[in-house]
């Protein structure tokens, strides 16, 4: 899942920093809180990051940034909150408290045993090496309520059994504790589909709410038989309002929930035409989404980054949810697919969601693993690639190019 620590992505992940500076993990040692120079070497990584932090806020207009340390003393904390009122920042703590040793054990299992310091170690001796670090945190360990009462904080305790939240100051730490006090961290399946072939889809015109096609109704069929052959009990179907995704639906037999918030873009005055059309009769807007196809908004329609917002919610109960499969659209699988695969803004409207195919997402540590299956029903190819030699600062009738045949 490319890299979850990106500083360009604002998470700053000073275990990392503490990789870079010793290049090798040798065991626990290094975490002895009397091992003075290792202390130095991890305050000079905390002071790093905290330094690239400033960076991103500052160069790169970044709004939130993730300080993911073990943050267990006065001492580092206090360091925390000094830089964040020198530089004007808001500072919300997130602490994790496990005492349960069947989750503590299944959690180097499933995340620390795919750290970058276990990496050809011993599974066993991993498990110990990590028992033994987690003892050498414990000594100084200071919990977030016994330092002062006025930090900004939510406690999460064994995965989330309890909450402790603490002086909430603003709408984003709000959403921030409503996000943690929403997910989980059960094995689940989130399995994403479009709808089958559309009518609209074999003439190549975007949008528009017309029903499947013949090889979209097989596809229908096919999507069902599939999806019984997983064996999941309790699974969710959700689509949007739109004929296609429900009528792919009701061929799976199964209840389903419908939402308007999983419509596809709205392409506004270009809805129902074909490419050849757009270029034709608005040549400077086909342009200029070849420039900047996340944030360029259709008149009077939607843009990817408009469609982002929208989804929230539906991004929301995802997490909530346990598995799920989503029958959706092109540009809103997509965006999904770039939420959980950490995509950037630049790359998600060029991802690959073909018809006729199921990504079925497993989260796991670090990640989200994906399989993509396709159920050998053709279909039409409604993905463009991204345009080559496009100049934003020509004149964006000039810079057409060649008309795709999909977008």
């Amino acid at each position: 899942m490319k890299n979850r620590l990106s500083k360009r992505r604002g998470l700053f992940n000073v275990g990392q920093y503490r990789r870079d500076a010793t290049k090798t993990y040798n065991s626990y040692e290094f975490f002895r809180p009397d091992n003075s120079e290792a202390m130095k070497i991890r305050r000079a990584c905390a002071i790093t990051a905290l330094k690239d932090v400033c960076d991103y806020f500052s160069r790169e207009m970044g709004q939130v940034a993730v300080f993911d340390a073990t943050n267990t003393t006065p001492d580092r904390r206090d360091l925390i909150l000094s830089f964040a009122k020198e530089n004007g920042y808001k500072v919300f703590f997130v602490e994790s408290i496990c005492d349960d040793p069947e989750i503590i054990e299944e959690n180097i299992k499933q995340v620390k045993l795919s750290s970058p310091d276990y990496v050809d170690c011993d599974k066993d001796e991993a498990v110990e090496d990590f028992l033994k670090r987690i003892e050498c945190y414990k000594q100084n360990y200071v919990p977030l309520d016994d330092q002062k009462d006025s930090l900004s904080y939510i406690k999460i305790f064994n995965v989330g059994s309890r909450y402790l939240v603490n002086h909430v100051q603003d709408h984003i730490q709000s959403r921030i504790v409503y996000y943690l006090m929403n997910i989980h961290v059960t094995p689940r399946a989130i399995f994403l589909s479009r709808h089958g072939e559309s009518e609209l889809n074999l003439l190549g015109r975007i949008g528009g709410d017309s029903g499947l096609s013949a090889r979209g109704s097989k596809y229908a069929q096919a999507l069902g038989k599939y999806m019984s052959g997983q064996n999941i009990k309790d699974l969710k179907v959700w689509t949007s309002h739109m004929k296609r995704t429900i009528q792919t639906a009701e061929a799976l037999g199964v209840p389903y929930e419908q939402w308007k918030a999983l419509n596809e873009i709205d392409a506004g005055v270009c809805e129902e035409m074909t490419y050849e059309e757009i270029q034709e009769h608005h040549p400077e807007e086909f342009a200029l989404r070849d420039q900047d196809k996340y944030r360029y908004r259709y008149p009077k329609g939607e843009s990817y980054e408009d469609l982002v917002h929208r989804l929230e919610p539906v991004i929301m109960e995802l997490e909530r949810q346990e598995n799920v499969l989503v029958i959706c659209h092109q540009a809103v699988m997509r965006c999904l697919l770039a939420y959980f695969l950490d995509k950037s803004a630049d790359e998600l409207p060029y991802l690959k969601c073909p018809l006729h195919t199921v990504l079925k997402l497993t989260p796991v540590a670090y990640g989200c693993k994906v399989e993509s299956i396709y159920l050998n029903i053709e279909a039409v190819n409604t993905h463009r690639d991204r345009p080559v030699n496009v100049d934003v600062d020509r004149d964006p009738e000039e810079a057409l190019g060649t008309v795709p045949e999909h977008i």
